[in-house]
Protein backbone atom coordinates (compact mmCIF):
# COMPACT_ATOMS: atom_id res chain seq x y z
CA UNK A 1 0.00 0.00 0.00
CA UNK A 2 1.11 3.11 -0.93
CA UNK A 3 1.07 5.83 1.69
CA UNK A 4 0.40 9.62 0.41
CA UNK A 5 3.71 11.83 2.24
CA UNK A 6 0.94 13.95 4.02
CA UNK A 7 -0.23 11.21 6.11
CA UNK A 8 3.38 9.57 6.53
CA UNK A 9 4.65 13.08 8.39
CA UNK A 10 1.20 14.18 9.37
CA UNK A 11 1.20 17.38 7.89
CA UNK A 12 -1.90 18.90 7.80
CA UNK A 13 -3.52 19.67 4.38
CA UNK A 14 -3.58 23.76 5.08
CA UNK A 15 0.80 23.17 4.56
CA UNK A 16 -0.01 22.28 1.35
CA UNK A 17 -1.63 25.53 0.35
CA UNK A 18 0.31 28.42 -1.11
CA UNK A 19 -0.42 31.62 -0.51
CA UNK A 20 -0.79 31.78 -4.68
CA UNK A 21 -3.16 29.25 -4.71
CA UNK A 22 -5.37 30.59 -1.36
CA UNK A 23 -5.14 33.58 -3.49
CA UNK A 24 -6.83 32.09 -6.64
CA UNK A 25 -9.14 30.59 -4.20
CA UNK A 26 -10.56 33.80 -2.84
CA UNK A 27 -10.18 35.35 -6.26
CA UNK A 28 -13.04 32.47 -7.42
CA UNK A 29 -14.92 31.65 -4.21
CA UNK A 30 -18.32 30.86 -4.67
CA UNK A 31 -19.09 30.91 -0.78
CA UNK A 32 -17.24 32.77 2.21
CA UNK A 33 -17.45 31.90 6.35
CA UNK A 34 -16.46 34.90 8.48
CA UNK A 35 -15.54 34.28 12.04
CA UNK A 36 -17.18 37.46 13.89
CA UNK A 37 -15.23 38.08 17.19
CA UNK A 38 -12.15 39.76 16.38
CA UNK A 39 -12.59 39.56 12.74
CA UNK A 40 -16.33 40.92 11.47
CA UNK A 41 -15.98 42.68 14.87
CA UNK A 42 -13.25 44.81 16.67
CA UNK A 43 -13.95 42.64 19.60
CA UNK A 44 -15.12 39.25 21.27
CA UNK A 45 -19.10 39.88 22.14
CA UNK A 46 -18.82 37.31 25.12
CA UNK A 47 -15.59 39.00 26.44
CA UNK A 48 -17.62 42.39 26.03
CA UNK A 49 -20.81 41.25 27.59
CA UNK A 50 -18.37 40.06 31.31
CA UNK A 51 -17.41 43.00 31.37
CA UNK A 52 -20.79 44.73 30.90
CA UNK A 53 -21.47 42.27 33.96
CA UNK A 54 -18.82 43.20 36.21
CA UNK A 55 -16.78 40.12 35.03
CA UNK A 56 -14.36 40.99 32.08
CA UNK A 57 -10.77 40.06 32.94
CA UNK A 58 -12.10 36.32 34.17
CA UNK A 59 -13.62 35.62 30.81
CA UNK A 60 -10.39 37.69 28.64
CA UNK A 61 -8.53 34.57 30.61
CA UNK A 62 -10.39 31.61 28.97
CA UNK A 63 -11.08 33.22 25.74
CA UNK A 64 -7.58 33.26 25.11
CA UNK A 65 -7.17 30.00 25.83
CA UNK A 66 -9.66 29.07 23.58
CA UNK A 67 -8.38 30.80 20.60
CA UNK A 68 -4.83 30.04 20.93
CA UNK A 69 -5.87 26.56 21.03
CA UNK A 70 -4.50 25.99 24.20
CA UNK A 71 -7.97 24.57 26.08
CA UNK A 72 -11.25 22.77 23.94
CA UNK A 73 -13.58 25.38 22.78
CA UNK A 74 -16.45 23.85 24.68
CA UNK A 75 -14.73 23.85 27.81
CA UNK A 76 -13.63 27.31 27.94
CA UNK A 77 -17.35 28.14 26.32
CA UNK A 78 -19.01 26.35 29.16
CA UNK A 79 -16.09 28.19 31.91
CA UNK A 80 -17.13 31.51 30.28
CA UNK A 81 -20.41 31.03 31.03
CA UNK A 82 -20.92 30.32 34.28
CA UNK A 83 -18.87 33.35 35.45
CA UNK A 84 -21.28 35.95 33.01
CA UNK A 85 -24.18 33.92 34.12
CA UNK A 86 -26.08 35.81 31.22
CA UNK A 87 -29.61 36.79 31.74
CA UNK A 88 -31.91 37.40 29.32
CA UNK A 89 -32.74 40.90 30.51
CA UNK A 90 -28.76 41.39 30.75
CA UNK A 91 -28.35 40.26 26.79
CA UNK A 92 -31.27 42.67 26.21
CA UNK A 93 -29.74 45.62 27.87
CA UNK A 94 -26.06 44.57 26.53
CA UNK A 95 -27.34 44.81 23.14
CA UNK A 96 -29.38 48.12 23.47
CA UNK A 97 -25.96 49.99 25.31
CA UNK A 98 -23.32 48.07 22.83
CA UNK A 99 -24.05 48.39 19.05
CA UNK A 100 -21.96 46.13 17.05
CA UNK A 101 -17.86 47.84 16.24
CA UNK A 102 -17.10 46.50 13.07
CA UNK A 103 -13.98 45.97 11.72
CA UNK A 104 -12.63 48.67 9.23
CA UNK A 105 -13.42 47.23 5.46
CA UNK A 106 -15.62 44.79 6.60
CA UNK A 107 -18.90 46.41 5.11
CA UNK A 108 -17.60 47.14 1.99
CA UNK A 109 -15.73 43.46 1.62
CA UNK A 110 -19.19 41.75 2.29
CA UNK A 111 -20.75 44.15 0.11
CA UNK A 112 -18.60 43.96 -2.77
CA UNK A 113 -19.10 39.53 -2.24
CA UNK A 114 -22.69 40.16 -2.24
CA UNK A 115 -22.93 42.31 -5.29
CA UNK A 116 -21.02 39.41 -6.91
CA UNK A 117 -23.72 37.09 -5.80
CA UNK A 118 -21.48 35.64 -3.49
CA UNK A 119 -23.11 33.61 -0.59
CA UNK A 120 -21.55 34.99 3.06
CA UNK A 121 -22.05 33.00 6.29
CA UNK A 122 -21.23 33.95 10.04
CA UNK A 123 -19.48 31.28 11.83
CA UNK A 124 -19.18 32.06 15.37
CA UNK A 125 -18.66 30.50 18.37
CA UNK A 126 -20.78 33.46 19.83
CA UNK A 127 -24.25 33.74 20.41
CA UNK A 128 -27.26 34.17 17.82
CA UNK A 129 -29.15 36.70 19.61
CA UNK A 130 -25.75 38.98 19.61
CA UNK A 131 -25.29 38.30 16.33
CA UNK A 132 -28.49 39.30 14.85
CA UNK A 133 -27.75 43.17 14.53
CA UNK A 134 -24.26 42.04 13.14
CA UNK A 135 -26.08 40.52 10.54
CA UNK A 136 -28.87 43.07 9.66
CA UNK A 137 -26.55 45.80 9.53
CA UNK A 138 -24.29 43.73 6.74
CA UNK A 139 -27.76 43.25 4.82
CA UNK A 140 -27.24 39.32 5.57
CA UNK A 141 -30.35 36.86 6.32
CA UNK A 142 -30.44 36.06 9.54
CA UNK A 143 -30.51 32.18 8.32
CA UNK A 144 -26.82 32.69 7.47
CA UNK A 145 -25.49 33.45 11.28
CA UNK A 146 -24.34 29.81 12.43
CA UNK A 147 -23.78 30.18 16.01
CA UNK A 148 -24.44 28.98 19.58
CA UNK A 149 -28.04 29.63 21.38
CA UNK A 150 -28.20 30.75 25.14
CA UNK A 151 -30.71 28.62 26.95
CA UNK A 152 -32.66 30.40 29.44
CA UNK A 153 -35.54 29.44 32.46
CA UNK A 154 -39.31 30.63 32.01
CA UNK A 155 -38.09 34.05 34.42
CA UNK A 156 -34.77 35.04 31.82
CA UNK A 157 -32.27 33.61 34.36
CA UNK A 158 -29.43 31.51 32.69
CA UNK A 159 -30.10 28.26 32.04
CA UNK A 160 -26.90 27.02 29.99
CA UNK A 161 -26.36 26.70 26.12
CA UNK A 162 -27.46 24.21 23.10
CA UNK A 163 -24.74 21.79 23.15
CA UNK A 164 -26.71 20.53 19.91
CA UNK A 165 -24.95 23.47 17.84
CA UNK A 166 -22.01 22.35 15.86
CA UNK A 167 -19.84 25.34 17.26
CA UNK A 168 -19.99 24.53 20.89
CA UNK A 169 -17.73 22.55 20.48
CA UNK A 170 -13.74 21.96 19.06
CA UNK A 171 -13.88 21.77 15.20
CA UNK A 172 -17.45 22.41 15.05
CA UNK A 173 -16.38 25.26 12.00
CA UNK A 174 -15.26 22.33 10.48
CA UNK A 175 -18.71 20.15 10.98
CA UNK A 176 -20.13 23.43 9.77
CA UNK A 177 -18.27 23.87 6.57
CA UNK A 178 -18.75 20.33 5.25
CA UNK A 179 -22.43 20.82 5.90
CA UNK A 180 -22.59 23.67 3.67
CA UNK A 181 -20.61 22.29 1.01
CA UNK A 182 -22.40 18.99 1.12
CA UNK A 183 -25.90 21.28 1.39
CA UNK A 184 -24.73 23.62 -1.55
CA UNK A 185 -22.39 22.14 -3.45
CA UNK A 186 -19.54 24.87 -3.03
CA UNK A 187 -16.30 24.31 -4.84
CA UNK A 188 -14.41 27.22 -3.26
CA UNK A 189 -15.41 27.75 0.20
CA UNK A 190 -12.80 30.33 1.73
CA UNK A 191 -12.89 30.19 5.90
CA UNK A 192 -11.32 33.79 7.19
CA UNK A 193 -10.88 34.03 10.70
CA UNK A 194 -8.50 35.01 13.63
CA UNK A 195 -8.35 31.91 15.70
CA UNK A 196 -7.03 28.54 16.25
CA UNK A 197 -11.13 27.13 15.74
CA UNK A 198 -11.11 29.22 12.14
CA UNK A 199 -8.41 27.13 10.80
CA UNK A 200 -9.38 23.99 12.03
CA UNK A 201 -11.95 24.60 9.37
CA UNK A 202 -9.53 24.06 6.46
CA UNK A 203 -10.10 21.43 5.10
CA UNK A 204 -13.12 21.04 4.15
CA UNK A 205 -12.90 25.08 3.44
CA UNK A 206 -10.94 25.04 -0.07
CA UNK A 207 -8.94 27.76 1.31
CA UNK A 208 -8.17 29.97 4.71
CA UNK A 209 -7.20 33.29 5.38
CA UNK A 210 -6.07 34.22 8.65
CA UNK A 211 -7.09 37.94 9.74
CA UNK A 212 -4.86 40.15 12.10
CA UNK A 213 -6.55 43.29 12.01
CA UNK A 214 -7.53 43.41 15.57
CA UNK A 215 -5.53 40.69 17.35
CA UNK A 216 -2.45 38.68 16.05
CA UNK A 217 -2.94 34.85 17.22
CA UNK A 218 0.83 33.49 16.67
CA UNK A 219 0.14 30.30 16.06
CA UNK A 220 -2.93 31.70 12.76
CA UNK A 221 0.12 33.91 11.85
CA UNK A 222 2.64 31.22 11.35
CA UNK A 223 0.36 28.38 10.30
CA UNK A 224 -2.38 30.17 7.74
CA UNK A 225 -1.30 30.20 4.26
CA UNK A 226 -2.30 33.85 3.61
CA UNK A 227 -2.19 36.25 6.17
CA UNK A 228 -4.04 39.80 6.06
CA UNK A 229 -4.39 42.51 8.52
CA UNK A 230 -6.61 44.73 6.35
CA UNK A 231 -9.84 43.96 4.59
CA UNK A 232 -8.77 46.40 2.10
CA UNK A 233 -6.05 44.08 0.83
CA UNK A 234 -9.05 41.25 0.20
CA UNK A 235 -11.35 43.84 -1.58
CA UNK A 236 -7.91 44.53 -3.63
CA UNK A 237 -7.37 40.82 -4.61
CA UNK A 238 -10.71 40.54 -5.19
CA UNK A 239 -10.71 43.15 -7.93
CA UNK A 240 -7.43 41.45 -9.66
Amino acid sequence: MIIPLRRLFHLPIIKMLSQDQCKKVWRNADAVCFDVDSTVLKDEALDELAKFCGVGELVIEWTNKAMGGNVSFREALNERLKIVQPTRQKVADFLSQHPPQFTPGIKELVSSLSKRGIPVYLVSGGFQSILVPVAEQLGLPVENIIANRIKFYYNGDYAGFDENQPTSSSGGKKVVVETLKNKHGYKNLVMIGDGATDMEACPPADGFIGFGGNIIREKVKQNAPWFVTDMQELINEMKE
